[in-house]
């Protein structure tokens, strides 16, 4: 299907209600419209791509020369604009002579608008035609096929390059409307295909949602309003954990990203995504530093593999010698008396470094005694030649333990069995 016209633009209610008048550029009626901007400075022509129809108030265009006036037309089709609309009666009483005839020269389609609408409201219903106008006419075939929202969370999850606009107008047409002042958070479900309990944590939490159903897992983005489905002022990530350890069923992984304002661009969003599928990864592959719970989900967060993430950044192959090295040189001793010994002591490490050195939560998650835990944090100590709690200690050896279940959970070298991480951004 072609693209959107610029005589399909002129025929929308919001365009048609601010009386638009062609000055020129009848014979460009047809040419494509790539997409609708707004600008008050004359020299907007600097921001366009090519293809673009151009709104302005005509406030640049108050107090210039001829020139300059005629110089902003030249520059408007030299970056291949697909036509000018001048809002006439505030800024502009009147529409200059010299513009139109320089319009009338090149080509270039010229606008009057007699009426003044907002053109928030032009923009939006132009380029909301013009997202589903391309979506439906895309002859790339992918998984999703006609469905808009996975199309857009894909691109969004993929880092595709998208436009502020373009990804405001997609999810617009998916029905999704965050609100002022919402966070969203990315969330990857692993183990169903059903969105049944994306809508529940939804609804849970009192905001809108975007979600699909994906070949390897439920991919969504949850807004979380201020005060809603939560107590005011509480962390959302730790929010939406919670509504998603009730809406979920016993079985599934969920991994949620983290929170990023909604007004902050589609970059912030494409990265809470990105965040929740690389721990989803991480969460399916890396074994816990600690028991999981018996029943109901495992819901982790980007933030609680925040080290795991870090030491696989740009894939698992990619850091396998360092790791190894990391882990032999810091935890060495601990590993020989391990292969020769039935003990957990590595882990142990782990929990404890985890937890602030507690010894009462450490000895409750692994489900010893105080007395065992005290046994085992001395015998850490003899073998490694140091104290744990030394904080000049503390970052190498909870690095290097997180390392360690890295190594043991994808295979890789220290002699560990077959594994591997599918993907890791």
């Amino acid at each position: 299907m072609p693209a959107l016209t610029l005589r399909e633009v002129l025929a929308l209610d919001p365009v048609r209600a601010a009386e638009p008048e062609l000055l020129t550029g009848e014979a460009a009626l047809d040419r494509p419209v790539r997409w609708v901007h707004s600008s008050e400075v004359y020299e907007g022509a600097n921001f366009l791509d090519g293809g673009e129809l151009l709104l302005t108030n005509g406030f640049g265009l108050t107090d210039t020369d001829e020139e300059v006036r005629r110089r902003y037309v030249r520059e408007l089709t030299a970056r291949g604009a697909a036509g000018l609309a001048v809002e006439i009666g505030r800024s502009l009483p009147a529409m200059p002579p010299e513009v139109t005839d320089e319009a009338r020269r090149l080509g270039l389609p010229l606008l009057a608008l007699r009426r003044v609408v907002p053109f928030v409201r032009i923009t939006e219903a132009a380029n909301r035609a013009i997202v589903a106008r391309g979506l439906s006419g895309r002859t790339v075939v992918r998984p999703w096929g006609d469905d808009h929202t996975a199309a857009l969370l894909a691109d969004l999850a993929d880092g595709q390059a998208l436009n502020q606009p373009e990804v405001e107008a997609r999810a617009a047409l998916a029905g999704f409307h965050p609100g002022p002042g919402a966070q969203l958070i990315g969330v990857s479900v692993h183990g169903t295909r059903d969105v049944g309990a994306v809508d529940r944590a939804a609804r849970t939490l009192g905001g809108s949602v975007l979600r699909a159903a994906f070949p390897g897992d439920v991919l969504a983005l949850v807004a979380v309003l201020p005060g809603s489905g939560a107590k005011t002022g509480r962390d959302p990530v730790r929010a939406v954990q919670d509504a998603f350890r009730t809406a979920a069923a016993p079985g599934l992984t969920v991994a949620v990203g983290h929170a990023v304002d909604a007004g902050n661009g589609w970059l912030r969003w494409s990265e809470t995504l990105r965040a929740a599928r690389t721990t989803l990864e991480l969460a399916l592959t890396v074994p816990p530093p600690e028991p999981n719970a018996p029943q109901g989900p495992l819901v982790t967060s980007s933030r609680a593999l925040a080290l795991e993430r870090e030491l696989t950044r740009g894939g698992v192959d990619a850091n396998q010698d360092r790791l190894t090295r990391l882990v032999q040189h810091t935890l060495g001793p601990l590993l020989a008396w391990e292969a020769a010994h039935p003990s957990d002591l590595v882990r142990t490490l782990e929990v404890h470094l985890r937890n602030g050195c507690s010894p009462t939560r450490t000895a409750t998650l692994l489900h010893i005694g105080r007395q065992s835990l005290y046994q085992r944090l001395e015998r850490i100590e003899s073998l490694l030649g140091l104290e744990i709690d030394d904080p000049d200690l503390l970052g190498e050896l909870l690095t290097a333990t997180c390392a360690w279940r890295v190594v043991r959970g994808t295979g890789a070298g220290l002699g560990l069995g077959a594994g591997g991480l599918r993907t890791v951004a």
